[in-house]
């Protein structure tokens, strides 16, 4: 059994997986961040409340996002020691630099916000979720800052068969990190803002009495939808011209042709459908059109599905190196028995299947649920009662 297609399949499965929960995660802290501003600045009450129930469900899929996140740490030094041995020096630091943000000051940040809901002043408690949202876009930045290196690995040289970083700042002008990171960032806005709206929708469904909670919901998640989907689809274009710079063979290579063509049809769809949103809500009919919230829950998953999309055209389209021009694949994975790749493999993706689950079933009870009644504490017990 050769192990190179099987460690391939492994990692690409690990990142699917964890990309999709980061995706979930960036787009609803940033709309509850919105929602939080709005009441601190002497919004409705109906603001915190909203704040409440979104933020536990942002809590949810945090929590269980870090798990993937941390297997796919151990996977590099684990599988992939070559690339380890050939571009640590370079590929590492930025990875450090995310692991640091993410794991130290956006979870400390995260939960002295959690626990100091009702407790503090309310000025340092939307300064504390202002600091959970900067330190994760800030997490984003790194990892499509290594990323990109491996698609274009600038800054640096090669010396006695190992990558030496010369300019630190080349990392962030890379060509391959200039629109790839601006679209990454509307894909999360498109995704938090496709399930602010889907959720809304099926509480209308479901004849809610919460009519200004979702109403409100709902309008903020069709904004959100519409800005991600413009920042998605002009970012998607844009990375073709960056293409042409530092890989112009990937758009050539027929791996991606399929993937490609499905992430711009699903980009069209996702950016027509919060288009009509908006029409829908400029004439306030959006909490009317019953047909329309079928569809509303319907198109939770297409987020999902473009984003995956993206990511097979990058990693796809890059193969047979791990670093451009520097180092290919085969050359980068460990020594190690396909057997044992394929154990971890099958092992790590019942995992993966068993957080996925997980996840929605928590969020799907909390969602279903609906938020608190008004007299509730002012507390995020967040998961009480799933």
């Amino acid at each position: 059994m050769n192990a190179l297609p099987v460690a391939r399949l492994q990692f690409a499965t690990t990142t699917s997986f964890h990309f999709l929960f980061v995706l979930l995660t960036l787009g609803l802290v940033t709309l509850v961040a919105v929602m939080q501003t709005r009441w601190t600045f002497g919004g409705k009450p109906e603001l915190l409340r909203m704040t409440r129930f979104w933020g536990r469900l942002y809590v949810i899929n945090y929590a269980l996002g870090i798990v993937t996140g941390i297997v796919m740490e151990f996977q590099f030094g684990l599988t992939w020691t070559g690339l380890s041995a050939f571009a640590g020096d370079v590929f590492g630091a930025p990875l450090a630099i995310e692991t640091l943000v993410a794991f130290f000051l956006e979870s400390t940040f995260l939960g002295l916000w959690i626990f100091g809901f009702g407790r503090m002043n309310k000025w340092l408690h939307l300064t504390l979720l202002w600091l959970v949202t900067l330190t994760a876009y800030a997490s984003a930045l790194f990892i499509m800052l290594a990323n990109s290196f491996l698609q274009n690995p600038v800054g640096s040289r090669v010396e006695n068969g190992t990558l030496r970083l010369d300019d630190f700042g080349a990392l962030f002008t890379n060509p391959a990190l200039v629109a790839s990171l601006p679209h990454v960032v509307g894909a999360a806005i498109v995704t938090g803002g496709f399930f602010v709206v889907g959720v809304s929708a099926w509480h209308f469904l479901k004849r809610t009495t919460e009519v200004e909670f979702f109403r409100r919901s709902m309008r903020l998640g069709v904004v959100a939808a519409l800005v991600g989907s413009i920042f998605v689809v002009n970012q998607g274009f844009a990375q073709f011209g960056e293409l042409a710079m530092y890989q112009p063979e990937k758009l050539k290579t027929g791996g991606v042709g399929l993937p490609l063509g499905l992430m711009i049809m699903l980009g069209f769809v996702m950016f027509l459908g919060a288009l009509l949103g908006t029409l829908l809500l400029i004439r306030n009919w959006i909490t009317k059109a019953r047909f329309l919230h079928y569809l509303m829950v319907a198109a939770i998953p297409l987020p999902f599905a473009a984003a995956i999309m993206g990511w097979l055209v990058r990693e796809l389209g890059r193969q047979p190196w791990l670093v451009w021009g520097k180092l290919r694949t085969a050359d980068a994975i460990a020594d190690v028995p396909a057997g044992q790749i394929l154990f971890s493999f099958i092992a790590f993706s019942l995992l993966f299947a068993a957080l996925a689950v997980a996840d929605w079933v928590l969020m799907a009870r909390v969602a279903k649920r609906g938020p608190e009644p008004a007299e509730a504490p002012a507390e995020l017990p967040v998961l009480s009662g799933v």
